[in-house]
């Protein structure tokens, strides 16, 4: 059975050890205890950004990480739209659908708060899974992140301006 739920104090620390996998996997060379304790955690305490896990038979083995941008966020790329920051399944869960079953679930959460529009900027790994999602890749470029910006201009079931 698949169930997706939002991060919760007794789930932290498997959510923890998981975003340490992925951090490990992306081979980025950053202090993942910090990033976790300074950035991550805290900023969801504060509900600036939302962390909604995915379980299969009861074990973790995925989570999204995603917000509406909004002045108060580091990561204000664009006003009002959805962002979807991080997405993660463990290696031998990939190719099952559970990217996508999270993808969805974090776009109706931001639909219903609101937002019409998601961007995410993935790694090139990721590119083909987000197009294969319904994201176009822009010739708008992050620098920091070294990527282009890949956008949904309409989430599904909102009022889309054509």
């Amino acid at each position: 059975m698949i169930k997706v739920c939002a991060l919760s104090d007794e789930s932290r620390s498997d959510f923890e050890k998981l975003f340490e996998q992925y951090y490990t996997e992306l081979d980025c060379g950053e202090d993942v205890k910090h990033l976790l304790d300074e950035y991550i955690i805290a900023d969801c305490l504060a509900g600036l950004i939302k962390i909604d896990l995915i379980y299969e038979d009861g074990g973790l083995v995925g989570f999204t990480i995603y917000q509406i941008d909004e002045t108060g966020n580091d990561w204000n790329l664009k006003e009002g739209w959805g962002n979807v920051r991080e997405i993660y399944v463990s290696p031998s869960f990939r190719r099952r659908g559970l990217g996508k079953f999270l993808l969805y679930t974090a776009e109706m959460k931001l639909r219903e708060s609101g937002a019409e529009k998601a961007y995410c900027l993935p790694y090139e790994k990721a590119e083909s899974f987000f197009t294969a999602c319904g994201y176009k890749k822009t010739a708008a470029y992050c620098e920091e992140l070294d990527c282009n910006i890949f956008e949904k201009t309409c989430l599904e079931n909102c009022e889309c301006k054509k």
